[in-house]
């Protein structure tokens, strides 16, 4: 063999070592393995209208998937996103029978997230209450707050100029799929190469070290769940447009299906690692899971279930990659 031959094999093994080392890589693959066994026992599963209703789902949890993303990279929790979601909607709903048009209704359900936002990231960083409190507080506070201003009823109809923005295509793809996607690309630019990015890894990596190295942590912190409230409130905007009403129980739940996404993605629970091309493999991950059990005429209570199995078998695969990174670090300095 040809030293040329050698060379080329070589980088293509290593190409190859490297796109396994990755986690996304990995979830690529489980979730290929997958839909091949679905399509086995429902071929339905990749008709053009499953593709398509998959590709839309995907839109409502990326969004929310990204800003969790952002909270769980700096070593923070958001449980509130769900009820923000509902809430965003509902604001927008009432917005719009009031008799305001839909560009300010939906300004309002947006700044209601971001409010909700200020909340969180306010209490966290000023009074120093672990997050996982703040903002399960915050969860059932949104929630309650929906539950009284729509007294369980849900707010319909919508005009159909709202409904429209969410059963808009460009090139046969969703509106709420390509507003995911710019998002996750600014996502990304924004993590991988603005000064801002750095500091949220550096928050997450070593809050002190971050803030001795001139980082404003308690700023980024504070950014971070204003983002997160707000790309929620985003979420529950469409999802209201897509149902043609704003309901309570819109959401409920959710928190798990964005966290388990997003740990699905490679996000570290611990803090300082993740990319938001991992939360976007790890969105898909989740609608492609939970629409093929729908197919299968599984119930929601199995769905649950799996759910809840795949997010602890998620953590003990960041905890056994924390463990790794740590050990491989302790080397390197011996």
């Amino acid at each position: 063999m040809s030293d040329s031959k050698k060379n080329a094999k070589q980088h293509l093994q290593s190409k190859l070592g490297w796109f396994m080392r990755r986690q996304e890589s990995s979830i690529i693959i489980a979730s290929v393995l997958y839909i091949i066994f679905v399509t086995c026992i429902n071929p339905g599963f990749l008709s053009p209208d499953n593709i398509f209703n998959v590709l839309r789902s995907t839109g409502f949890t990326l969004i929310t998937v990204i800003g969790m993303a952002l909270v769980l990279i700096t070593g923070g929790l958001d449980l509130s996103v769900g009820s923000v979601l509902a809430l965003g909607g509902v604001i927008t709903g009432m917005a719009c029978q009031a008799g305001l048009p839909v560009g300010i209704a939906i300004l309002a359900g947006l700044l209601v997230g971001c409010f909700i936002g200020c909340i969180n990231g306010f209490i966290i960083v000023k009074a120093g209450i672990p997050p996982l409190i703040v903002t399960l507080g915050m969860q059932y506070a949104a929630r309650g707050l929906v539950s009284v201003l729509t007294q369980g009823v849900p707010i319909y109809p919508l005009p159909q100029s709202l409904m429209n923005i969410e059963q808009s295509r460009l090139f046969h793809i969703p509106m709420v799929v390509i507003v995911a996607l710019l998002i996750a690309v600014m996502g990304h630019i924004i993590l991988s190469k603005a000064p801002f990015g750095r500091a949220v890894f550096a928050l997450g990596g070593n809050e002190e070290a971050a803030r001795i190295s001139g980082i404003n942590t308690r700023q980024t912190k504070f950014l971070v769940y204003v983002v997160t409230s707000t790309l929620a409130a985003l979420a529950g905007v469409f999802m209201a447009a897509r149902l043609g009403s704003a309901e309570a129980a819109a959401g409920n739940g959710y928190e798990l299906t964005v966290i388990c996404g997003a740990i699905i993605g490679g996000i570290s629970t611990f803090g300082g690692m993740g990319s938001i091309i991992g939360a976007t493999i790890g969105a898909l991950f989740m609608e492609i899971l939970t629409n093929s059990l729908t197919l299968m005429r599984v119930s929601v209570y199995w769905q649950n279930l799996v759910v809840g199995v795949i997010l602890v078998l998620a953590g003990f695969l960041d905890q056994y990659k924390s463990q790794m990174i740590l050990r491989n670090s302790i080397k390197s300095k011996a």
